[in-house]
Order: structure tokens, then sequence, then C-alpha cells
């Protein structure tokens, strides 16, 4: 039997059999929001996010463009646009200390995801600076892959794995997606495990689709009609317009 097990595992692709030791990455708390930011969400109507959002250090005054309704206890308020909860730094209590608690996890999983190291490369898979960020046309299988410019795609790619496999997207620049460029997932990879960790901004263009949980060091803007499915969170603010993000 152990022979036999020897023989299947030498027997698998090497750049999938190496990513077993790929562990997801801990949001921790901030698991729960489809939309978390240190500077504010605003939004054109009528974007439609399914999952809470919320705010901190900032105040509920930072949420702006949304139709929001204060629950009786003011620990959160509800919006048409929010199938979810809307959460704010200054309202009450636990409220504030849930928050701070939110963006301190949000901010170790940035950190978190930004330590991991590139996986090995081998003669089937590149993981470093592929194809000098511009990604269209590219399928990614699971591993970390790290870039020291910005990424970007104005044509379609995938992400190819199966449901438990990770994906970790690392870069020093920022991720721009051109209009109606799609992210594409093969094989049953889920968005919950892919990490985008952006040290620079998103721009999402309009039409576009993304997949994944994108942690970002400074802004994320999507344009008219592009949609995630996902998480963003950004340390400073996220702005929408008409746009949909699913909590997946």
């Amino acid at each position: 039997m152990l022979a036999f097990m020897l023989a299947t595992a030498l027997a698998a692709p090497v750049g999938l059999r190496r990513l077993a030791d790929v562990d997801a990455v801990d949001l921790g708390s901030a698991a729960k929001f489809a939309v978390l930011s240190k500077a504010g969400i605003s939004t054109v109507p009528p974007s439609a996010i399914t999952g809470d959002i919320g705010v901190s250090p900032i105040s509920a005054a930072a949420i702006t463009g949304f139709s929001l309704v204060k629950h009786s206890d003011e620990t959160y308020s509800e919006a048409w646009q929010v199938t979810g909860k809307v959460y704010a730094s200054d309202y009450t209590s636990p409220t504030p200390s849930e928050m701070t608690t939110a963006i301190s996890d949000m901010e170790t999983a940035y950190t978190n995801a930004a330590g991991r190291t590139t996986s090995t490369e081998t003669d089937e898979q590149k993981y470093a600076d592929v194809k000098a960020g511009l990604i269209g046309g590219t399928t990614f299988t699971p591993g970390v892959y790290t870039w020291g410019t910005d990424i970007l795609f104005d044509t379609d790619f995938t992400i190819s794995g199966s449901p438990t496999d990770v994906f970790i997207l690392q870069t020093t620049g920022s991720v721009k997606a051109g209009s109606g460029a799609k992210i594409i997932l093969l094989g049953g990879a889920l968005a919950k495990n892919i990490v985008w960790q952006v040290a620079g901004f998103v721009d999402a263009g309009t039409t576009s689709h993304l997949e994944g949980i994108f942690l970002v060091k400074s802004f994320a803007s999507f344009k008219t009609k592009s949609t995630l499915n996902g998480q963003v969170f950004a340390q400073t603010a996220v702005t929408l317009d008409s746009t949909t993000i699913t909590l997946v």
C-alpha cells in the first residue's frame, strides 16, 4: 500500500502536487464582510451587495450613496442596496470594538498574504512576474504568485484548480481590469480560496468581472456595472458604480 501511495504521488503533476502546503489566509472576524474599508464606502446606485459592509475608524458619514436606515438598537444599519448589515465605528456598542477588531484582522490578513513565499517554479508553471504582469489569456494553477509590477488584464484569464486549492497573488503594484475583462474559474476553483494582496490600488473597469478576496493597501474602484464574487478590504476607500459584489 505504501509503495502504491508513493507511486501515485510521484505520478502527480509537479505544479499541483507541491500546492498541498499552501494554507488559506485567515480573515478572522473580517470574514463576514463583503466590503470593509478604513476611509469610506461610496456608491452610485443601484449597486447591489450581498454580505455585510463596514467602515472603521471613520464614521458612518463616510458611507455614501446608500439608503441607510439604522436599526432600533443602533448597532447597525440596513439599506436596500445591501443584503446584509451595515456597520460603522460610531454605532452603538459593541459595534465600535467589533469594527476595530475586524479592521485589525483585515490588516493581519494583508500582512499574512504579503509574507507568503513564492511557489517554486517548474517546467510546467512559473510563479514570479508571470508575463510581466500582462496576464490576459493566462491560466493559473494553484500556488503563490508574485509581481514587482502592476497586474493588468484587458482580456479574460483563467484560474484553474479544485475546490480546496489555494491561490495567492501578490503585487507591489496595482491590479487593473480592463472594460469587459473577466476572471474565469475552472475545475471547481472557488473565489474564497483566491487571495489578492495588492500594495497599490484596484481598478475594475466597466462591466469587468473579478473573483477572489482583494486585500488592498490603498483604494479600490469599481467602475460602472463591474462585478465581484468575493470580498474587497481596502485600507483607504472603496468606490462603487452600479457594482454587484457577492460574498461567496
